[in-house]
């Protein structure tokens, strides 16, 4: 995860010691939505580093309806935030909301929040539309102190949004996902580099791949992890992933000299089997 300035973190756990102890109040009133957009509105700039008259807009409208909050960055909005009263907790129904003002809007991001907890949600535009829990943060169990968690809210900061810090976290927990680690390890360079190693230990055995991945599918990997979705989404990154290696590897002319090689003279590339 990359680090928040010295600056960005000292106000961020200063204004989060100074919020915690406002939130827990609210709560305990159960403040209405209205109190709660106030105080939501107030943490983004002493907290995040928002200027809430020029980087955050209210009731922002979204065909025919308005989203709560808008935050914007460089002029564009980059976060739409859906506020619920502090009592409340945030169901699925605020998660579909939420998303659907963002996908309305076209903004990838959007986060739902009762003020004390905060979940952000990254949004596809396919079809369906998907919607992707980049993380769930709770403040007032959040130690002020932590450097690890001031860091998770620093991606939340104007500063994280200008280094585009949200979007590498995202990109660095998808690729720790369950369901990419599953599908690279049932992946043929995978399972061919055990292979080589289990010989190493038991030089007589013969192994296939087929026989690994059948062992491995049976008892190794849950098939939660196998299948579904977005196991299969896994997999067809791993593939294009895989693609664009060979491409790379074969160089620019390469597949244009396999294809004239019998005619242009040259020899037909040999095979060599696998071990």
């Amino acid at each position: 995860m990359a680090v928040v300035s010295k600056k960005a973190a000292e106000r961020i756990s200063a204004g989060l010691g100074r919020f915690q102890p406002i939130l827990a109040a609210a709560k305990a009133r159960d403040v209405n939505e209205s109190d709660t957009v106030v105080i939501v509105t107030d943490m983004l700039q002493d907290v995040f580093g928002y200027d809430k008259y020029s980087d955050i807009t209210s009731e922002h409208a979204v065909r025919g309806t308005y989203c709560d909050l808008a935050v914007k960055v460089e002029g564009s909005v980059a976060l739409l935030i859906e506020v619920k009263a502090i009592g409340l907790d945030l169901k699925e129904q605020f998660v579909k909301q939420a998303v659907d003002y963002a996908s309305n809007q076209g903004v990838e991001w959007v986060a739902l929040t009762n003020g004390a907890r905060w979940q952000v949600y990254h949004v596809a535009f396919t079809k369906p539309i998907e919607k992707e829990l980049v993380f769930d943060l709770d403040l007032l169990s959040i130690n002020p102190r932590s450097s690890e968690q001031i860091e998770l809210l620093g991606l939340l900061a104007k500063e994280g949004w200008q280094k585009a810090q949200l979007e590498d976290y995202r990109s660095q927990k998808q690729a720790l996902s369950r369901f990419i680690l599953g599908a690279l390890l049932l992946s043929e360079p995978v399972l061919d580099v055990v292979r080589r190693e289990l010989r190493r230990l038991s030089p007589d055995v013969r192994i296939t791949c087929d026989e690994m991945r059948a062992a491995l599918q049976a008892d190794v990997v849950k098939r939660e992890v196998l299948e579904g979705d977005k196991a299969e989404a896994a997999r067809r990154q791993i593939s294009k992933a895989a693609g664009r290696v060979l491409r790379a590897s074969r160089g620019p002319s390469s597949d244009e000299s396999v294809a004239e090689g019998p005619q242009g003279g040259g020899e037909t590339p040999r095979t060599t089997p696998n071990e």
